[in-house]
């Protein structure tokens, strides 16, 4: 069977999966949560701590982005398999500067769906003026997501040494990676 990537009405072949990106709404916020507080259980994939993050919090990131940035959700199987955002620094000085966040849901990874989240969000980055680059950090045993960046063109900038204290204690160094728009 084929897979598909629904971006809007436009479909994008994907391998076994119906799958579909659309714009995050305040409603999705307490499944973002969720898997965020699962995917923290995974050392070495997400910066925070599992329920450190407000419910809130992220449906007031949903509201804020739909107008100063953009933030998506991949569906598939009837519920969340993914969430993304590229969100603005706050100053003047660098509002050009976008952070991404990019987080595949437990037990979807290895299909697609990093690739499409980010496809689409980098898509939107190259069309909108306002983004001069988009700055992210990865942890430096996550060789998935920095293989994923380079993919795209991302370069790496800095590492900062042990800027990680996991869950099972370990310090780990996170990884400073860039995308800049050609226009």
């Amino acid at each position: 069977m084929k897979k598909l990537c629904r971006r809007g009405n436009r479909a994008i072949a994907m391998g076994h999966v119906v799958m579909q990106i659309r714009i995050a709404t305040p409603a999705d916020a307490d499944a973002i949560a969720a898997a965020e507080a699962a995917t923290q259980r995974t050392p070495g994939l997400l910066v925070g701590h599992p329920g450190e993050i407000p419910v809130e919090a992220y449906r007031s990131k949903i509201a804020k982005l739909a107008t100063d940035g953009r933030y998506i959700v991949a569906e598939a199987d009837g519920g969340l398999v993914g969430h993304a955002f590229l969100d603005p620094m706050p100053m003047r000085a660098n509002a050009h500067v976008f952070t991404l966040t990019i987080v595949v849901h437990p037990g979807h990874v290895e299909r697609g769906i990093g690739n499409a989240m980010l496809r689409d969000l980098l898509d939107w980055a190259q069309r909108d003026a306002r983004v001069g680059k988009v700055e992210l950090n990865v942890r430096a045993g996550n060789l998935r997501a920095q293989h994923l960046y380079q993919k795209f063109g991302f370069v790496e900038e800095a590492r900062f040494r042990r800027r990680v204290h996991r869950l099972d204690g370990v310090f780990e160094d996170d990884i400073g990676m860039a995308w800049f728009p050609r226009r």
